[in-house]
């Protein structure tokens, strides 16, 4: 497919909404496991297949000349992949932070030179005609990324459809940077396909999760009822216990203080009786 020329200030715009949406995706997430400490339920190869996936999306969409936003999104992409990616190494896997952090620098160095390099490599036989290593680029990047919301599919067949450490606000952020960047797409006086068709793949599955999670609400709902009201018992008895315990308090302090004040009666009623005789 021929490089865009001329890009509309609409394709640019919507390019922009998606760009900022997936400058933010994964923040909610690497928040909720900075918080709990706990990355269960979200996969590493998820994290590392979406990181390793922005190298070939980033040449496709520099050298296909994309909307300016949408160059920009795979260098991001990268980043907070790479980060939430250290995180499950450092919770799930008990690796120590200097050494995911570390490790994820390297891997960012890693992954921009050789962005840069294959860029510097293609660019000359793209220009010469030769368009099927972009093709062939573009592919990889699809398969790449849609191969990254594969594990969790794993995750939730072993909750029976339950989404677990995967944050939503995360996944409909995501969803709405891939719908918007569809969109610029479809603005442009050329839709690019591999590219439309990457952003189609993110929708369907990411639209999967959240289809999965709901049928699972649905069909435990009786389950989760009654679990919640166990859980009011025992947060009941819990007070009903400390309730007691604190005015059996109360009484003991009051017998107490009543023995002392008694205490204090007879030794005042001796000492009188020791002065009249």
């Amino acid at each position: 497919m021929a490089a865009q020329t001329d890009i509309p200030i609409s394709a640019t715009i919507l390019g922009l909404i998606g760009t900022i949406f997936w400058c933010i995706q994964l923040v909610p997430q690497i928040w909720t496991n900075f918080r709990s400490k706990n990355t269960e339920g979200l996969p590493a190869s998820m994290m590392m297949l979406w990181a390793i996936s922005g190298i070939p999306f980033g040449v496709y969409a520099i050298i296909q000349n994309l909307n300016v936003p949408i160059q920009v999104q795979p260098q991001i992409f990268i980043t907070l992949s790479i980060i939430s990616w250290a995180q499950c190494l450092h919770y799930s896997s008990s690796w120590r932070r200097l050494t995911s952090t570390l490790l994820s620098i390297i891997l960012l160095l890693i992954f921009g030179a050789i962005e840069a390099v294959l860029i510097i490599t293609l660019r000359p036989l793209y220009k010469n005609g030769k368009e099927y290593p972009m093709t062939i680029i573009g592919v990889i990047a699809v398969i790449l990324l849609g191969s990254g919301l594969i594990p969790p599919y794993f995750e939730i067949a072993k909750r029976q459809g339950r989404v677990v450490g995967i944050n939503f606000v995360f996944l409909a952020v995501d969803w709405s940077g891939a719908f918007f960047s569809l969109m610029s797409l479809v603005a442009q006086h050329t839709f690019d396909y591999l590219a439309g068709v990457m952003y189609i793949i993110c929708l369907t599955l990411e639209t999967g999760i959240f289809v999965s999670h709901l049928v699972w609400m649905f069909r435990f709902r009786e389950e989760r009822r009654v679990e919640r009201e166990r859980k009011k018992v025992e947060e009941g008895t819990v007070e009903v216990k400390e309730d007691v315990a604190s005015t059996a308090a109360v009484s003991a302090k009051e017998r107490v203080k009543e023995d002392t004040e008694s205490s204090a009666a007879v030794s005042s009623t001796e000492e009188n009786f020791s002065s009249t005789a």
